[in-house]
């Protein structure tokens, strides 16, 4: 009997106790059965989802610390599809009653609508369950964190305007700025934090919070100082280690890309030197402190630095970045070939990033450039345009038009040393050339026989097919038993194979190789056989070699002349376009002592003259005076002589002004008087940029003179002649479009 009494008196209490806790009755067991529910249940579990979510949010954030990082690592979504959740809205799952399977962000905002719904005590216009303010706290950080802002700002709006006497005011005011700069509203960002900042009993993790959301408003709105003010106070009230250290990166990209290299080298030492920063902070500071090298630091001690960091295993992941920066730094003491192998290890680390290896890949090709191994510099930058994601950045635009112009010199260049072999050879005695091509005959067949020998010797330990069961033989260093699976073997057909036609693209008539026209005067002439004719059975035949040698007169007066317009035009692309004086000077010197036409010799020594007057003056001097006192009466004399007048005639004598009055003389079907202004203009401003304009201009003229057939062929002209202006490439595209209809060509 006492027990059933005891028992029906725990029940009897129970009851009264449950059906007192109704979200109606404003009474202390209500109050605090809520709240309690509230606290320990559904929002530690809201909590605990939110930190998750977070800490893999952190974690997962990919850092470009090649760029300015952003002080918040969260990135935006543009076409984020947002998804208000009204918190008078029934919660996720089945009426209620049932938990969804959201995760993360999605699973924290699902437990603060259900705090919010089914322990919310508004009574009398007063919530009095203590939590719901957590609750909605929680719920405007998790929208905030699936970037959802305007329901999360609505959801701070609501705190601070029906909370106004809890100790979460404070916390919210921060949230309610983040909010407001994603939402680019930073001035009213600014003004709340202004307010909250005033207060001097913040908690200094507010603090930190306050003046981070701070710096973020500034950052968007271009006020790089008051960044730095404000980050500077984020980190010295810093409670966060990995904000902490966020922030004294930002400041030391801030202080670097405003020259100031020394407040760089203070954050980036001061990252370095504190023990709690993530890995990826202290080793990218020491990076960017490595990037920040100077003639005056010391060289010795920032390579043991990287040396040291490149030998520490744990810093696998950092090893491409890290040989690379080491690379700069020995390329800046002119030890080249320690960088080039820095550069290759760069390269060649399993875990290299694709930015990392566009920047390693430029700067070889820079290095090759510099030491005019253009094609080998080519091939980098090609590199460089096959794996890059975004093609507009500027840094890759500015390399493009690089490449563009490299490839007229690579064409230039080979064609230069081609025709300066040929010529050489044919300047021979015979008996001379006999030597010399039973030398390179020699070499050959002593080439081929060891390459004969080393496929015998690697076919003879294969079956010359694989294991039909066995994957592996396709692996391995060594290679497999079948012929394409074995490196070695394939290798020495690829080699037998580039010996005997060179380097081809993979594509139909590989055989016929590009056929390059060069102007010389009103001729055409070609500089490659559009069908390599080499016939490779009769390598070794000493006579087949001898009777490939050009003996005609006007065949080798062709082969000089159009050997002298590549030199020519080399010494002009260095001058102008690449800024590599040396080369130029030295390209159009040799050009001299080829005894070129009459018509070179002026403009090679006006172009001298200028070349040097960037780092020679004495040399500058001596081809000024050549051109002055042996051409006194050419434009170029009255250029050096009279720079002020040659100004004020421009109006009249300026390649712009004459090209002006025979295009109207175009435009007014005066055709006769336009044609002979623009020939005589072609001969005035010979290799002068202004000439392609000219050349279209008469194509125009033919067109409405002659007719179609000659238009054609000024067209095809100006194509072949200049291929990287805008006038060559106008004249490529109305080529395409070609056909007899005149009237529609001439739309």
């Amino acid at each position: 009997m006492i027990k059933k009494f005891f028992l029906w008196l725990f029940l009897s209490a129970f009851l009264v106790l449950f059906f007192s806790c109704s979200t109606k009755k404003n009474n202390i067991v209500s109050r605090n059965m809520h709240a309690l529910t509230t606290k320990y249940n559904i929002l530690y579990n809201g909590q605990v989802a939110f930190d998750q979510a977070k800490l893999q949010l952190d974690d997962e954030y990919a850092d470009n610390f090649w760029e300015l990082l952003p002080i918040e690592p969260l990135k935006i979504e543009e076409e984020k599809v947002e998804v208000i959740i009204n918190p008078s809205a029934p919660p996720k799952g089945d009426n209620g009653d049932n938990e969804s399977n959201a995760t993360g962000f999605d699973r924290a905002e699902e437990k603060a609508v259900k705090a919010i719904q089914k322990h919310g005590m508004d009574i009398d216009g007063k919530e009095r369950n203590r939590q719901i303010d957590d609750a909605y706290l929680l719920l405007g950080k998790a929208r905030y964190y699936s970037q959802r802002f305007v329901p999360a700002l609505e959801a701070f709006n609501f705190v601070l305007e029906n909370y106004t006497e809890n100790d979460l005011k404070d916390e919210t005011r921060v949230w309610q700025a983040k909010t407001l700069v994603r939402l680019q509203n930073e001035e009213l960002a600014v003004e709340t934090l202004q307010y909250l900042l005033k207060n001097l009993n913040l908690p200094l993790e507010l603090v930190e919070d306050g003046h981070t959301a701070m710096a973020m408003a500034y950052q968007a709105l271009d006020s790089t100082h008051l960044v730095v003010k404000h980050l500077d106070s984020a980190v010295l009230f810093s409670v966060d280690p990995k904000q902490k250290a966020r922030n004294l990166f930002i400041l030391g990209q801030v202080y670097r890309n405003e020259q100031k290299l020394d407040s760089s080298n203070l954050y980036f030492e001061k990252l370095m030197n504190f023990k709690n920063a993530p890995l990826r902070y202290k080793i990218h500071a020491q990076i960017d402190r490595a990037e920040n090298y100077t003639k005056e630091d010391s060289t010795a001690q920032i390579l043991s630095r990287l040396k040291k960091l490149i030998k520490d295993r744990d810093n696998r992941p950092f090893l491409d970045e890290l040989y690379y920066q080491k690379g700069q730094i020995e390329a800046q003491n002119d030890s080249i070939e320690i960088a080039l192998d820095d550069y290759e290890k760069s390269l060649s680390t399993p875990q290299s990033k694709e930015y990392q290896k566009e920047l390693t890949y430029e700067a070889i090709g820079n290095i090759y450039f510099d030491k005019a191994k253009f094609e080998l510099a080519g091939t980098y930058y090609d590199s460089i345009l096959a794996i890059t994601i975004n093609k507009n950045e500027k840094r890759i635009r500015r390399l493009i038009r690089k490449r563009e112009s490299l490839e007229e010199v690579i064409t230039y260049e080979n064609l230069a040393n081609t025709n300066d072999s040929i010529l050489k050879i044919a300047a021979l005695p015979k008996a001379e050339q006999e030597a010399f091509y039973q030398q390179h005959i020699d070499s050959l067949k002593k080439a081929d026989e060891l390459a004969k020998i080393k496929l015998e010797n690697s076919l003879a330990s294969t079956t010359g097919f694989g294991n039909l069961t066995d994957d592996t033989s396709k692996s391995g260093s060594k290679g497999g038993k079948f012929y394409f699976y074995n490196n070695n073997v394939a290798g020495f057909g690829k080699q037998e194979f580039k010996r005997a036609w060179g380097n081809r693209a993979l594509e139909d008539n590989w055989r016929i190789s590009a056929k390059k026209v060069v102007r010389q005067d009103s001729k055409q002439i070609d500089v490659a056989i559009a069908e390599d004719d080499f016939d490779t059975s009769k390598k070794y035949e000493l006579d087949y070699y001898i009777s490939r040698i050009p003996t005609e007169k006007n065949e080798l007066d062709s082969i000089t002349s159009v050997r002298n317009d590549a030199y020519y035009k080399l010494g002009v692309i260095y001058n102008e376009q690449f800024k590599e004086y040396p080369l130029a000077a030295e390209r159009l010197e040799k050009l001299l002592t080829f005894n070129p036409d009459k018509k070179l010799i002026l403009p090679i020594n006006y172009h001298l003259y200028k070349i040097y007057a960037n780092f020679d003056e004495t040399k500058s001097n001596k081809y000024k005076n050549i051109v002055v006192t042996d051409y006194p009466e050419s434009r170029y004399a009255n250029i050096i002589l009279n720079p002020e007048k040659v100004l004020a005639s421009a109006d009249n004598n300026s390649p712009e002004a004459i090209y002006n009055d025979a295009y109207c003389d175009y435009d007014f079907q005066h055709y006769v008087e336009a044609y002979q202004k623009a020939e005589k203009a072609i001969e005035q401003f010979k290799n002068e940029p202004i000439v392609p304009k000219f050349e279209l201009l008469k194509a125009h003229i033919l067109m409405k003179t002659i007719g179609a057939e000659a238009f054609k062929e000024a067209l095809s002209f100006v194509a072949l002649s200049y291929p990287n202006t805008e006038e060559g490439k106008r004249a490529v595209e109305i080529l395409e479009n070609f056909d007899s209809d005149t009237s529609n060509l001439e739309n």
